[in-house]
C-alpha cells in the first residue's frame, strides 16, 4: 500500500514521534538492529494504529461500542483490556465493571472443543475437519462447537487455528488446515462463520509464522525464534487464511509467540497496524497468545488490544489481584495507567482497544441474555474452596452424529488391492486386531499414566494430539470395540481376537496366522511444546510411526496374506517401508477423528453397517517417500539468542514443491481412493468483466476424461503433459520476493519521504536484491476503497466461472472431490500450478451433476511488493481439473 497522510495524521505527527521514542527506548532483549547477515528482514514500524473504523455490518456495533467507552473511566477501560490470571473459571478471563454491572468476557480452548469442561463434545482435529474438503460439513462443525461454548458461557472461543503445514513434523499442524492457504482459508472462514452465527466470537490464531513448537517463545523463554518472510511470500501464503478471516467477520485475533523479521508478533506494528487493520481492513480486537507480552508500550503503539492471561510471564510469579487496574505483575493493568498519564501511550489507543473488544461483543448480540459461566476450567467438581464453581450443564445435543459424519468423512483411503475394502461381515470367519491404537486408554480417554493432563501421552487409541487445542471426551469409542459391536450384530460366531501389545510379536503372529483378515492400528502423536512425550518437545522429532508401528504392520503382513492398515496420525508419515507388501492390501488414512473414531471408522471399513459409507477423504498435505523431499524442516538445535528461520522457499510450500521440483510423492496432496469410479467432461471457461453482468466469450472445452478408483496404492506421481502447462516457469526455490522492510513496503511507516520516493526506494531494494516480483505493468485490483469487511472490494469480485460435468461411473454412491488448479503465465513467480477451488459432489451409480466453481479476482491476482497491492495477472491462465494435484482429467485455458 502506498504511504498515505490519513485523516488526523498531521494532528498525531507530534504523538506519533513519541511513540516512535518510546518503540525506541523501551528496553526488550531482542536484539536491534537485527543479526549480523539478517539486517534485510527487518520490519519496519507503522504508525499510529488505525482507529476501528465501524463500517459495513460492524457500524451499529462499533457506534454502541464508542458510546460504552464514553462513559468509563481509565482504570475500567484497562480492566477490559487485561486479563486477571488463569486461575480462574476460564483460561482467559477480562476484568469486570461493577459499576454498571458489565461481566467480562470468559475466555477458553479449544478449536475443536470446550477445553477441561466436562458434559462437552471432542470434536475431530481442525486437520480432519480440512480432509474432508466439504465446506457444509466444516461449517457444522463451527456451528456444533460454538453452541457448546456457548451452553457453558464462553464468549470468546480460542479457535479456529489456521497456521500452516510448512513443516511436515510441526507439532501443532493437526489443530490447523493443512499444507494450502486457499484450502486453510477456506475451511477458516467456514468455521468461523459457523461459530460466529451462534453468537460466540471465534479467535483467529496464530498470527503469523508459528509453524514449529521448537524456539517459539514466550515471555519467559530464553530464546524466541524469528521467522523471516519476505513480503509476497507472507501475503500469498500465511496471511491468506487470516485475510479470509477478516473478510468472515472474525471478531478476535491472537497474535503469537515467535518474532516476524525480528520484531516479537504482538509488538509487530507492520503487521498488526500496516497489515491485519489498516491494509484488511480488520475490525476486531487483537489479544495476545498467553504470556507472549515481551513489553508493554510496544505491543500498544502496534495495535495489540488485549493483554492475555494478564501476568507477565508463566512461572515469574501469578497476577494475585482480581483487579486488573491495580495489578502490578503485569505487562498492562496498572503499568498501562502509567503509560496513558506520561504520555507513552494515547489515552485515544486505549479507548480503540476496548472499543474493539466491547463492539465484538455486541455484535455478536452478547448483551442480551447471553449465558453466564457455569463450569471451571480448573476442575469438574462441582465446588472448589466452598464456591459452587461447576453447574455440570450438558452441552453436547446431538453432536455427536456431526463427529461421527466428519470422522467417516475425513477418512482416507490411500491403497486398496484385491477389492479387500469394503469388508462385510459374511465374508469373515475370523479376524485379528492388532495394536495399542485400536484400544482403549489404560486410565481412562481425558489422562496419562503419568497424570498429564492435556493428553501429554500416546496411550490407547489417538483421536486428538496434545496441549492446549484438546478438550475432553465425554467417552471415546475405540475401533476394537467398535469393530466387535458391529461384527457382533450381524454375526456373533465371527472370532474377533485383539492383540493390543505393540512389541509381543510372538502373540501377533499367533493371531494373524489363524485370521483371514487382519486389521493393523499404528498412530504418531504431536503437540504443543511445554509438553515433551518420548522426546518429542511438541513438534515430531521424525516423521516414522510411534510404538512399533513398521515392525507390528511388517510383522502381521508376514503371516496374514489379507492386512488392513489403519494410521490414527497427526500429519505426513513415511509408509516407504511396508507400503509395497503385497499382503497390505489396504490402508484407511484416518487422522485424529475425535470421540466418535471408532464408529467412524467402522462406517468406512465395513460396507453393511447403517452407516456404510463410500470413503471420499482427500489429503490435505503430501506424504513423501522420504523427509528430506520437503521443502523445509524444523529448527531443532540453535546457540543463537534469536535463531532464524528464514522461508526461503518461498511460495513453494508442500505440493508447490513437489511440481516445482519435479519430486514424486508418494502420495499426492488432494490424493484420496473411492470404492466407486468417476468421469470428468465438458469444461467451461467464462471470464467475467469488470462491470457484474458483463462476460467475454473466451469459453473453452475439454475433452471427456475417466477417473477410475485404483487398485494400487499409487497414485499418479510424476508431472507429465497432461498434468503440468508445457511452459512451467523455471523458478528456483531462492526466487522469491523482497522482505516486508521499510524499503520495501512503506504502508503508513514513518517515514518523510513522500510516496514516489517510497517507491522508488522499494524498487531500488528489489532491484538490489535481484529477487522480487514486480508486476507494475499489471492492473491493480485493490485500487478501490476498502470494503465493508476485509480489504479491497475488488478483491472479492468473480472475474471467472469454470465448470464441468462429473459422472459416478461405478457401481457404488459416492461423494467426488474435485479440485481446480491454475497455472499461471511465466514472470509472475509462480509454482506450476495452485488450488483455487473445490467441490464435494454426492453421486448415484451412473448419476451426473454439473460443477460450477468461481474464481475471485483475488484468485487469479499476486502481491506486488512494489506498488503494494494485489494485481491481476494478465495472459492466458491454465486450468486444471483433477482428483488431486497430479490427478489431472481436464484441461482448459482462461484468457485474462
Amino acid at each position: 500500500m502506498r504511504p498515505t497522510l490519513r485523516p488526523g495524521m498531521l494532528r498525531l505527527l507530534s504523538l506519533t514521534l513519541l511513540a516512535v521514542q518510546a518503540l525506541a527506548d523501551v528496553t526488550t532483549g531482542i536484539p536491534d538492529p537485527a543479526p549480523p547477515g539478517f539486517e534485510e528482514w527487518e520490519s519496519p514500524i507503522v504508525l499510529p494504529a488505525p482507529a476501528v473504523k465501524g463500517s459495513g455490518d460492524w457500524a451499529s456495533a462499533v457506534a454502541r461500542a464508542r458510546t460504552f467507552v464514553k462513559g468509563l473511566t481509565l482504570p475500567e477501560k484497562i480492566n477490559i483490556t487485561t486479563g486477571v490470571d488463569v486461575l480462574n473459571r476460564c483460561v482467559g478471563n477480562t476484568g469486570t465493571i461493577p459499576r454498571i454491572g458489565w461481566p467480562g468476557l470468559c475466555l477458553e480452548d479449544s478449536p475443536l472443543g470446550v477445553r477441561f469442561a466436562d458434559f462437552a463434545s471432542a470434536f475431530p482435529a481442525g486437520i480432519n475437519a480440512a480432509a474432508t474438503w466439504d465446506v457444509n460439513l466444516i461449517k457444522a462443525r463451527g456451528v456444533a462447537m460454538a453452541q457448546e461454548h456457548r451452553g457453558k458461557g464462553v464468549n470468546v472461543a480460542l479457535g479456529p487455528m489456521t497456521n500452516m503445514g510448512r513443516v511436515a513434523a510441526g507439532g501443532r499442524n493437526w489443530e490447523g488446515f493443512g499444507g494450502d492457504p486457499f484450502l486453510s482459508g477456506v475451511a477458516t472462514a467456514a468455521t468461523i462463520e459457523g461459530m460466529q452465527s451462534v453468537g460466540v466470537i471465534a479467535t483467529v490464531k496464530h498470527y503469523i509464522g508459528n509453524e514449529q513448537e521448537h524456539f517459539r517463545g514466550g515471555s519467559e523463554s530464553a530464546q524466541i525464534q524469528s521467522s523471516n518472510i519476505d513480503d509476497k511470500t507472507l501475503h500469498e501464503v500465511y496471511a491468506w487464511p487470516f485475510a479470509e478471516a477478516v473478510k468472515a467477520g472474525v471478531g478476535a485475533v491472537m497474535c503469537s509467540y515467535n518474532l516476524i523479521n525480528q520484531t516479537q508478533a504482538c509488538q509487530n506494528s507492520k503487521l498488526i497496524n500496516g497489515v491485519l487493520k489498516e491494509e484488511l481492513g480488520f475490525q476486531g480486537f487483537v489479544m495476545s497468545d498467553w504470556a507472549a507480552m515481551i513489553d508493554g508500550v510496544r505491543p500498544a503503539l502496534a495495535g495489540l488490544d488485549m493483554n492475555m492471561p494478564g501476568f507477565v510471564g508463566y512461572g515469574v510469579g501469578p497476577q494475585d489481584d482480581p483487579d486488573p487496574a491495580t495489578a502490578t505483575n503485569s505487562w498492562w493493568g496498572h503499568a498501562l495507567i502509567d503509560m496513558v498519564n506520561n504520555g507513552s501511550v494515547p489515552e485515544a489507543r486505549v479507548d480503540d482497544m476496548v472499543t474493539r473488544t466491547i463492539a465484538a461483543w455486541y455484535k455478536m448480540g452478547q448483551d442480551k441474555n447471553y449465558p453466564h459461566v457455569s463450569f471451571s476450567q480448573l476442575t469438574e467438581a462441582t465446588y472448589l474452596n466452598g464456591e459452587l464453581v461447576n453447574e455440570h450443564v450438558n452441552v453436547q445435543g446431538d453432536h455427536y452424529k456431526n463427529i461421527r459424519e466428519i470422522g467417516a468423512a475425513s477418512t482416507i483411503l490411500l491403497k486398496n488391492t484385491k477389492s479387500a475394502l469394503p469388508l462385510h461381515v459374511k465374508n469373515i470367519k475370523r479376524i485379528g486386531v492388532f495394536g495399542s491404537d485400536a484400544g482403549p486408554h489404560p486410565v481412562g480417554p481425558n489422562a496419562c499414566s503419568d497424570g498429564q493432563r492435556d493428553k501429554g501421552c500416546n496411550e490407547g487409541t489417538l483421536a486428538m494430539g496434545w496441549g492446549s487445542g484438546t478438550a475432553n471426551f465425554p467417552y471415546l469409542v475405540d475401533p476394537l470395540a467398535a469393530i466387535n459391536q458391529h461384527i457382533q450384530s450381524i454375526n456373533p460366531t465371527v472370532v474377533v481376537e485383539g492383540v493390543l501389545d505393540d512389541f509381543n510379536l510372538a502373540a501377533q503372529t499367533a493371531v494373524a496366522s489363524l485370521a483371514d483378515t487382519c486389521v493393523v492400528f499404528v498412530s504418531a502423536d504431536s503437540g504443543e511444546g511445554y509438553i515433551t512425550v518420548d522426546g518429542n518437545a511438541g513438534d515430531r522429532t521424525n516423521l516414522t510411526l510411534w510404538g512399533n508401528g513398521e515392525n507390528l504392520i511388517n510383522n502381521v503382513a508376514a503371516s496374514c496374506a489379507n492386512t488392513i492398515v489403519v494410521q490414527h496420525v497427526v500429519g505426513p508419515v513415511l509408509v516407504e517401508s511396508w507400503i509395497d507388501n503385497p499382503n497390505i492390501t489396504a490402508v484407511l488414512h484416518a487422522g485424529i477423528p475425535g470421540q466418535e473414531t471408532g464408529n467412524a471408522l467402522v462406517d468406512v471399513l465395513f460396507g453393511d453397517g447403517p452407516q456404510a459409507t463410500n470413503p471420499s477423504g482427500r489429503l490435505p498435505y503430501t506424504i513423501a517417500k522420504q523427509r528430506s523431499d520437503y521443502p523445509a524442516d524444523v529448527l531443532y538445535e540453535s546457540s543463537d539468542n534469536v535463531p532464524q528461520i528464514t522461508y526461503s522457499e518461498g511460495v513453494n510450500i508442500d505440493y508447490r514443491w513437489f511440481d516445482l521440483k519435479n519430486i514424486a510423492p508418494r502420495f499426492e496432496f488432494g490424493f484420496g481412493l473411492s470404492y466407486t469410479t468417476f468421469g470428468y467432461s465438458g469444461l467451461q471457461t467464462s471470464h467475467h468483466g469488470r462491470r457484474a453482468n458483463q462476460h467475454y466469450s473466451t469459453t473453452t472445452t475439454a475433452a471427456h476424461s475417466s477417473s477410475a478408483a485404483p487398485a494400487s496404492s499409487k497414485p499418479a506421481s510424476t508431472l507429465s503433459a497432461s498434468s503440468a502447462p508445457a511452459s512451467a516457469p523455471a523458478l528456483h526455490s531462492a526466487s522469491v520476493s523482497a522482505p516486508i522492510s521499510a524499503s520495501a513496503s512503506a504502508s503508513g511507516s514513518v517515514s518523510a519521504s513522500a510516496s514516489a520516493s517510497a517507491s522508488a526506494s522499494a524498487s531500488a531494494s528489489a532491484s538490489a536484491s535481484g529477487n522480487a516480483t514486480s508486476t507494475a505493468s499489471a492492473p491493480p485490483v485493490g485500487s478501490s476503497p476498502v470494503s465493508d469487511i476485509g480489504g479491497p472490494a475488488a478483491l472479492y469480485e468473480t472475474a471467472a466461472t469454470i465448470s464441468f460435468r462429473v459422472q459416478n461411473t461405478g457401481k457404488l454412491a459416492g461423494n467426488e472431490v474435485s479440485q481446480l488448479y491454475l497455472g499461471f503465465p511465466d514472470g509472475y513467480g509462480q509454482p506450476p500450478k495452485i488450488l483455487r477451488g473445490f467441490a464435494r459432489t454426492l453421486l448415484s451409480p451412473g448419476q451426473s451433476k454439473t460443477v460450477s466453481l468461481p474464481l475471485r479476482k483475488k484468485d487469479v491476482s499476486v502481491w506486488d511488493v512494489v506498488s503494494q497491492q494485489w494485481v491481476q495477472v494478465k495472459g492466458t491462465v491454465k486450468v486444471y481439473i483433477g482428483s488431486s494435484s497430479r490427478n489431472i482429467h481436464l484441461q482448459g485455458e482462461l484468457q485474462l
